[in-house]
């Protein structure tokens, strides 16, 4: 049997081991280690298994990882978001869908500090749901808003998604920041434009809520005012070239910790608790990652990256057409894959073909995280939609994946556009 033959098995083995559920880390262990035995022995598979795993383990710069997750999982715990929210809500929650609107503003905080869209969708998802339901919102608005604005956490930095792409990619963690900031902020601007326009074509999905005092108001702000703080110096200082993003990941860990025990809404319990899932969290993405640093060697083995770059090429669909091919396998994908299985998986095979037709990797970098958002709340996966059931119990599951078709075009004009105008991305990064 040819190398690629090999590949081609298995890359189709993973893939049934994934839709089987079995556990990401896993599947790509079992597939990398046996492929590498087959095409090159049974000695070189066991020493890549230990000099990869050990090289990625001692890699000083995946400390981002666990300071990120830390500063976002104490933030959750200490009420940051939820005061974040509350300052969105005083501001315009008397607007037709100024619930939901806010709701949209407080996932785009939250995800300023957490990286992670779970995190957000759950977060949001047990702080805005009763408010909305409270001044009868419509079910179907209300959760999927949380379902579509907790994908702002993958894009929108410090992003979990583009930590794991840059250390697939060999690409700079600071400037893969840097260009999500902007796609992030236009995102977060369809959202709201969004659920105005729904709620402005039919009032009963979104009515008003009660107006606020200027002293309200006042008392909202001051209230977001640590959370604010927090994320303009992680990101600023990234940005300005003071932080590196390791360092700037240990200042923002460090300034919530020191704000909740300062404001003792953070007690040893409640950071334990903290400590203990981001040690959870740290330990799946990690153990993902030793799992692609040993996969990749055995798709690089069986030429399948070669194989594949020579089909694209001879389609001759030049680089957009190439480029939007990719995107439509990807948002495909998104429908039945977990994002970072996504990246590790498609990574090795798509970089090559990327690389050759001149494409910016950072600007392809925003495009593939854009389209791992989409595949967040794409039907039948759509795992921030199953985590708003689980907090919207009585709420269909079929009422919640409606709620978020409107959003999700959302995202594809966004996608259309950052397309169109590589600049969107690529600014922010080119003035660091």
């Amino acid at each position: 049997m040819s190398p690629v033959l090999i590949g081609s098995a298995g890359f189709v083995l993973l893939l049934v081991l994934l839709l089987l559920r079995i556990p990401v880390a896993f599947a790509m262990f079992t597939v990398g280690f046996v492929g590498i035995w087959i095409l090159n022995g049974l000695q070189a598979a066991t020493g890549l298994l230990a000099s990869e795993t050990f090289a990625l383990a001692s890699n000083s710069e995946l400390i981002v990882v666990p300071l990120f997750i830390l500063m976002g999982n104490v933030a959750s715990v200490t009420g940051m978001s939820r005061r974040l929210y509350e300052a969105a809500y005083a501001t315009i929650g008397q607007v037709r869908g100024g619930l939901a609107a806010a709701t949209v503003i407080g996932c785009g905080g939250f995800a300023a500090l957490s990286g992670s869209s779970v995190a957000s969708a759950l977060t949001m998802g047990r702080t805005a749901l009763a408010e909305m339901d409270r001044f009868n919102y419509s079910p179907r608005l209300s959760t999927g808003v949380v379902a579509a604005g907790g994908t702002l956490g993958i894009l929108i930095p410090p992003s979990t998604g583009f930590v794991i792409y840059a250390i697939l990619t060999e690409q700079s963690i600071g400037r893969l920041f840097m260009a999500g900031v902007l796609p992030g902020i236009l995102l977060l601007t369809l959202f709201l434009l969004t659920v105005l326009l729904l709620c402005a074509l039919k009032p009963s999905l979104g009515p008003k809520g009660p107006a606020t005092t200027l002293s309200e108001k006042g008392r909202a702000f001051l209230g977001a005012i640590p959370i604010l703080v927090v994320i303009l110096l992680t990101i600023g200082g990234i940005y300005t070239g003071v932080f590196s993003p390791t360092e700037a990941a240990g200042v923002g860990a460090a300034l919530v910790i020191v704000i909740g025990a300062v404001s003792r809404t953070l007690d040893l319990r409640s950071f334990w608790q903290a400590a203990r899932s981001s040690v959870v969290t740290t330990a799946s993405v990690m153990l993902i990652l030793m799992a692609a640093h040993l996969i990749n060697p055995f798709i690089a083995l069986s030429h399948l990256p070669a194989e594949v770059s020579r089909m694209l090429v001879a389609f001759d669909l030049g680089t957009y057409g190439t480029l939007i091919l990719i995107l439509a396998i990807y948002l495909v994908l998104g429908c039945f894959l977990e994002g970072l299985a996504m990246l590790v998986l498609t990574l090795p095979i798509f970089m090559p073909v990327i690389l050759s037709l001149g494409i910016d990797p950072i600007w392809f970098g925003v495009l593939v995280v854009l389209t791992l958002e989409m595949g967040l709340i794409s039907p039948p996966v759509g795992i921030n939609v199953f985590i708003v059931k689980s907090v919207a119990r009585d709420v269909p599951l079929s009422e919640i994946f409606w709620g978020v078709i409107p959003f999700w075009c959302a995202m594809l004009v966004t996608l259309g556009l950052l397309v169109a105008l590589p600049q969107l991305s690529l600014w922010l990064p080119g003035m660091m």
